[in-house]
């Protein structure tokens, strides 16, 4: 059952097993159990998101090549083994 607490946040039970509650609690640090599991599942959510994003785009203009997946990381992350112009240089 759902418990409405102030500031937008509830609370619910949620079962895992014992190994993954152990990992969680070893790595989770300040931010605690409720805060590793609700950066978790925000992380999931965007993951579900990304993919209907990309299905669409797939779905009016084809698969995505592997090029234009390392462009999108290079772009989202960086790739320092690329050779990039200089910022005034067009």
């Amino acid at each position: 059952m759902d418990a409405t607490r102030p500031g937008k946040t509830r609370t619910t039970s949620v079962s895992l097993s014992a190994e993954a509650l152990d990992r969680i609690r070893a790595v989770a640090g300040p931010r605690g159990v409720s805060g590793f599991v609700q950066e978790a599942v925000e992380h999931e959510l965007a993951m579900i998101d990304l993919d209907e994003i990309v299905s669409d785009y797939e779905s009016r203009h084809g698969v995505i090549s592997d090029a234009e997946v390392e462009a999108a990381r290079s772009e989202l992350f960086g790739n320092p083994d690329a050779v990039r112009p200089p910022a005034d240089a067009a």
